[in-house]
């Protein structure tokens, strides 16, 4: 017989170190993988730990990605109606099967590795800025965020020049402490400005992805301009934002294993396998991965009703010794795993091979240009992004020898 269930729980929130997850994920795991969990709109869904059973229902069609019907775990759910056309993270097939397959094209593994001249360019341009300002500097704006971005906004052809505009934007959606109507307003502002790009496009079309878009027309429908503001907001918002966040973030947590910097810098070539291993272990997507039951499952014994909520937590499964030996241990020689920092399924990012291309560029080069690179500050005063969807540092002061 199995234990009986603890009442319903909010979700583990509370970090002991900056670069672990909550340590209840510990706990869960060991005794309790479907464990209830409360939800701040007040109703019950459940939280799964376990690295396998994550991947099961990633890649389970009885669970929905929609996001009208999901509850979150960390604040209310601001779904709209407005929000849906082109936002394929929120669909399911046959809807989520078009859109993706409309863009998988422009994503592939060639197709990222084709950049790869111009983003070492970018990477380099930035260095040499930060070598002739000197030390300190703040890694985050100086670094981790502008080369994303610039990336993406020449992949899509959206103009640099408008980036402080949404990135403030996309930093005010991805806040936990700000209020709905400013959470609201902020996405607002984001839709006018890419539903106003796309009718530009339409008129002085360029060569870069939305204009492409545009132009598709054969085999699929033409997009709508709801569906190309959507999906283009989409992948700006991923774009910039997560990359940069795993670019500082993963500085830090190299700066704070000096045998695994050493290791990387000794042996650039395993650039590949280190930038697996660091997204494992950092996990930035740091509340998981929401699904809605479609009908009644059953999972160790537990039975999850028909239209609950249940939150995959991607930070719990990537530290399951059950699939990673040592997984509280960063290691940057570790085979490569099945990690689920791109989610799994259908839905797995779609720009997970523009991101490791970035990393595996901007990495060494850092630590080449800088041999002596170091924190400015010490390593408690690192102001962490506890209060942000995506988890990261806020900034990270750097110096070094001149």
């Amino acid at each position: 017989m199995s234990a009986p269930l603890a009442p319903a729980a909010p979700l583990p929130t509370h970090r002991t170190c900056p670069l672990d997850p909550p340590p209840e994920y510990q706990r869960l795991r060991e005794e309790q993988p479907v464990a209830p969990l409360a939800f701040p709109d007040g109703t019950v869904g459940w939280l799964l730990t376990r690295h396998e059973d994550v991947r099961a229902v990633l890649a389970d069609d009885r669970f929905s990605s929609a996001r009208e019907n999901a509850s979150s775990p960390v604040r209310r759910n601001l779904f709209r109606p407005e929000d849906r056309p082109g936002m394929l993270l929120n669909m399911d097939p046959p809807e989520h099967t078009r859109y993706r397959g409309m863009l998988t094209r422009y994503f592939t593994v060639r197709r990222m590795r084709a950049l790869a001249p111009r983003i070492e360019r970018i990477v380099a341009d930035h260095l040499d800025a930060m070598e002739a300002a000197g030390p300190p500097t703040d890694l985050v704006p100086a670094f981790a965020r502008p080369i994303p971005s610039l990336v993406i906004c020449e992949l899509l052809g959206v103009p640099y020049a408008d980036r402080e505009k949404f990135q403030q934007w996309t930093a005010t959606m991805l806040r936990l402490d700000v209020s709905e109507d400013d959470a609201w307003r902020a996405r607002e502002a984001l839709r006018t400005y890419m539903r106003a790009l796309v009718a530009d496009k339409r008129e002085h079309p360029d060569d870069a992805l939305l204009s492409t878009l545009i132009r598709a027309q054969d085999p699929d429908p033409a997009l709508t301009d709801q569906e190309l503001t959507g999906m283009g907001r989409l992948l700006l918002i991923a774009g910039h934002e997560t990359t940069a966040n795993m670019l500082a973030l993963g500085t830090y947590a190299l700066l704070s294993h000096p045998d695994q910097l050493r290791s990387l810098r000794e042996h650039p070539e395993g650039v590949g396998r280190a930038v697996e291993e660091l997204l494992r272990y950092l996990t930035i997507v740091q509340f998981g991965t929401v699904r809605v039951a479609r009908e009644d499952v059953e999972i160790h014994g537990v039975r999850i009703r028909a239209g609950q909520t249940v939150v995959a937590s991607l930070p719990a499964a990537n530290r399951d010794p059950g699939q990673f030996t040592e997984p509280d241990r960063l290691d940057l020689t570790r085979e490569p795993s099945q990690h689920v920092s791109f989610g799994h399924g259908i839905h797995q990012c779609l720009g997970q091979q523009l991101a490791r291309v970035e990393m595996q560029i901007a990495f060494p080069a850092l630590l080449r240009r800088f041999p002596t690179l170091r924190l400015a500050v010490p390593p408690e005063q690192v102001p962490m992004r506890d209060d942000m969807f995506v988890y990261g540092v806020h900034a990270l002061p750097l110096s070094w020898d001149r």
